[in-house]
């Protein structure tokens, strides 16, 4: 005869908190690995709470990394990585305020809320040369110089 489960999630509730915490941290750990452990823009590795990923297309994007990520098979976790760069926090604010600040530029120009940029429709503005580039996976020297010399 079977022995009946009597044990209830409250009996083990720390000890399943503490095991799903560290599984997160493990995947993240193999994730940063993955890509390579180090900022694609400017190199930085000393701190990898300081590393982030970053879809290039967030069309593409089933499900963020960062948040519900960790709790997918690590199969999972590595086709959303491969739709990604590894970023140091700063590169990737940097990076996300200049194409808010784009954003911004085109809805005023156009007089219109143009919602999110469209990559593929700004091939002839050379302000977005850089920001395409690294969208595209063709740009590693993406500095901070690079984000402000467009502006002069």
């Amino acid at each position: 005869m079977a022995k009946v489960e009597r044990r209830k999630y409250s009996d083990r509730k720390q000890y399943l908190i503490k095991a799903v915490s560290q599984r997160r941290k493990n995947i993240r750990l193999r994730a940063i690995e993955y890509k390579g452990s180090k900022c694609s823009s400017c190199g930085y590795d000393r701190c990898v709470e300081a590393l982030e990923f970053h879809h290039t297309n967030p069309s593409l994007k089933d499900f963020s990394i960062s948040t519900k990520g960790y709790t997918r098979s690590w199969e999972r976790v590595m086709v959303e990585l491969d739709k990604c760069i590894m970023l140091c926090a700063n590169c990737h604010r940097e990076i996300h305020a200049k194409l808010a600040a784009l954003r911004r530029n085109s809805e005023m120009n156009s007089g219109l809320n143009q919602g999110n940029l469209r990559l593929e429709k700004s091939k002839g503005n050379p302000e977005l040369a850089s920001v395409r580039k690294l969208a595209e996976g063709k740009c590693r020297d993406f500095t901070p110089a690079t984000l402000t010399s467009s502006r002069g």
